[in-house]
């Protein structure tokens, strides 16, 4: 899957589950099961991978495969001389995991709300997403959500970030589940994972997300300034995911202001009903009118709840606030990156203020 596809938006997808190094806590946790496959998932991951130089030096290898891998450490060093992202062993190894995604994260809401359903660890601290590296295991949490009258979504996550905390392991290494990708998304995934490797907030997926977007647009603009055939795929891919983008926030504000509004339950699912008709027939005037027919997102239509428009808000809310903040530090790396560590460590409430205080 295409990540400007995923559900979670012009993300990527983020740092998914970092549980091989973290307890989950809270009831309904099934703390040592999930423990379990977490560390056998990420270990499983990490055994299969392989020095790319290793890999490049094999003649079987295909000429797509060696050209994708080449490609990616170009990227790799261009990230560390111009981007000021961690110099380590992140994505100098390649592993083929035989499956289409590295985990499967599931988000779950209530039937009338946008607010995440959040699960707690030591070290990470509570995040809105469970990842699992079994599909089966996130339909049957997903099952079990439903259940208890949740709306859910279950969606592949390509990669991951483990934060620099298994560097001793080999950090995190290239996939198949995205070395194919087209150039452009293929450099922004790279810079949005390593940047999560720079700063981190516990207990505030919404920032860490957006810092990491932030970077992967920012960064992805200035590899691709210099490369027009793959800045001009680049670019009509990022201009469907703007559409995308500003499709799915109307939509949260609407549901927003529906579900916080003084109508019954019953007529607010009656409504709900309504706005999610409406919203199907824009996508699909969107789809007519500026895409020329392109159905990319059509599977994420269907079965769009608000989960969808939940998990949305994660990768991109405060998207705007970074990028400024990275035009005040002068379009310096360093300095940027320095600020939003220094971000990181302050309590949520001062550190949102700070961020969104940014003009």
């Amino acid at each position: 899957m295409r990540r400007g596809l995923i559900v979670a938006g012009a993300g990527l997808v983020g740092t998914a589950l970092v549980a091989a190094a973290a307890v989950c806590l809270g009831s309904g946790c099934s703390t040592l099961a999930y423990y379990g496959q977490a560390v056998h998932g990420h270990l499983d991951l990490i055994g299969r991978a392989r020095p790319v130089a290793e890999v490049l030096a094999e003649p079987d290898t295909p000429a797509a495969l060696r050209e994708r891998l080449q490609l990616t450490q170009a990227l790799r060093d261009f990230a560390v001389t111009e981007l000021a992202l961690p110099d380590n062993r992140s994505y100098r190894r390649y592993a083929d995991l035989q499956r289409d995604a590295a985990v499967w994260n599931v988000v779950a809401t209530p039937e009338l709300s946008l607010t995440l359903q959040t699960w707690c660890f030591a070290v990470m601290g509570c995040v809105g997403y469970r990842g699992y590296y079994d599909r089966a295991g996130a339909d049957a949490l997903a099952a079990g959500l439903r259940a208890q009258g949740l709306e859910v979504q279950v969606y592949g996550v390509p990669a991951y970030s483990t934060l620099g905390w298994t560097d001793w392991l080999g950090g995190d290494p290239l996939l198949n589940t995205f070395i194919r990708w087209p150039e452009g998304d293929l450099a922004r995934l790279l810079f949005h994972e390593l940047a999560h490797q720079v700063a981190y907030a516990s207990d505030d997926t919404t920032f860490n997300e957006s810092y990491a977007t932030a970077v992967e647009r920012l960064g992805g603009q200035r590899w691709l300034a210099e490369r027009p055939a793959a800045r001009a795929e680049a670019e009509r891919a990022e201009a469907r995911r703007a559409d995308w983008r500003a499709l799915m926030q109307r939509q949260r504000e609407r549901l927003q202001a529906l579900y916080a509004g003084p109508l019954d339950d019953a007529a607010k699912r009656a409504r709900k009903a309504e706005l999610m008709a409406q919203w199907r027939a824009e996508y699909e005037a969107l789809k007519r009118e500026r895409w020329g027919g392109f159905a990319g997102y059509d599977a994420l239509v269907a079965r769009a709840n608000n989960a969808s428009f939940g998990v949305q808000a994660a990768y991109n809310d405060l998207v705007p606030a970074f990028e400024r903040l990275f035009e005040r530090e002068g379009r310096d790396w360093r300095r940027f990156h320095a600020e939003v560590k220094r971000l990181a460590a302050l309590p949520k409430d001062q550190r949102r203020a700070t961020l969104e205080s940014i003009r």
